[in-house]
C-alpha cells in the first residue's frame, strides 16, 4: 500500500543574510512591505528584521517598475501587508538571487505522515511530496517518519533496506518515493 507524505511549512523561514550593524546571519520576515511610487513608476521592499539586535532592512521586490502592469489585487495585497504574499515573496527564487540571500527552514516545517503506523508491515511504499521548495535531508524525513535513528536509516540505506529511484544522499526540495523493506 502507498502511503503519502507531506513536508508543509509552519512558520515563515528566517532569511540568511548578514546584517550591516552586528554582523549577525539572521534575519526574520516582519510581513511588512514598504511601497513608494514616483509618479508613474514604483518601488517595493519587503522588510526584514536582524535577529540579533532588530535593524531593518529591505529585500528588494519590484525596482522602477511602470505602476500599469502592477495586477490591482498584488497592490492592494502589499498595502494590506499580507502575510500569504510574504511567504510567497520570500520563496520566490528571483527575490532571493536579486538581494543576495537564502532561506533558513530550521525548525520552520513539519512532516505529516498521516498517522498511520509504518513499521508493522513487511514492505512499506511511500511518497514524499513537499508544500514548498524545503530543502531537507531525505534520511531525516525518513527517520522522523518512521520513529528511527538517522544512523539506523543510514545502515538501511547501505544494506539496501530502504531504495528509491532517486539519491537519498544531500538535501532535496522535490517528491521523491522510497521502498522500505522491513
Amino acid at each position: 500500500m502507498l502511503h503519502h507524505w507531506m513536508v508543509m511549512p509552519t512558520c515563515l523561514p528566517l532569511v540568511r543574510r548578514r546584517c550591516h550593524a552586528c554582523a549577525s546571519e539572521r534575519f526574520r520576515a516582519a510581513g511588512k512591505f514598504r511601497v513608494n511610487a514616483h509618479h508613474k513608476l514604483i518601488d517595493v521592499w519587503l522588510l526584514v528584521l536582524c535577529a540579533g539586535c532588530g535593524e531593518t532592512a529591505k529585500l528588494t521586490v519590484l525596482e522602477r517598475v511602470d505602476v500599469r502592469p502592477v495586477r490591482p489585487d498584488l497592490l492592494d495585497r502589499l498595502h494590506a501587508n499580507d502575510l500569504a504574499l510574504t511567504a510567497e515573496l520570500l520563496r520566490d527564487p528571483v527575490v532571493q538571487r536579486r538581494n543576495r540571500v537564502a532561506l533558513d527552514w530550521d525548525g520552520a516545517w513539519r512532516l505529516d505522515t498521516g498517522g498511520s503506523g509504518h513499521l508493522d508491515r513487511e514492505t512499506i511504499d511511500v511518497s514524499v511530496r513537499f508544500a514548498a521548495r524545503i530543502p531537507v535531508r531525505p534520511a531525516r524525513l525518513i527517520a522522523g517518519g518512521c520513529g528511527l535513528s538517522r544512523a539506523e536509516i543510514e545502515r538501511l540505506i547501505t544494506e539496501g533496506e530502504i531504495v528509491s529511484a532517486v539519491p537519498l544522499s544531500g538535501r532535496r526540495s522535490g517528491g521523491f518515493s522510497f521502498l522500505l523493506k522491513c
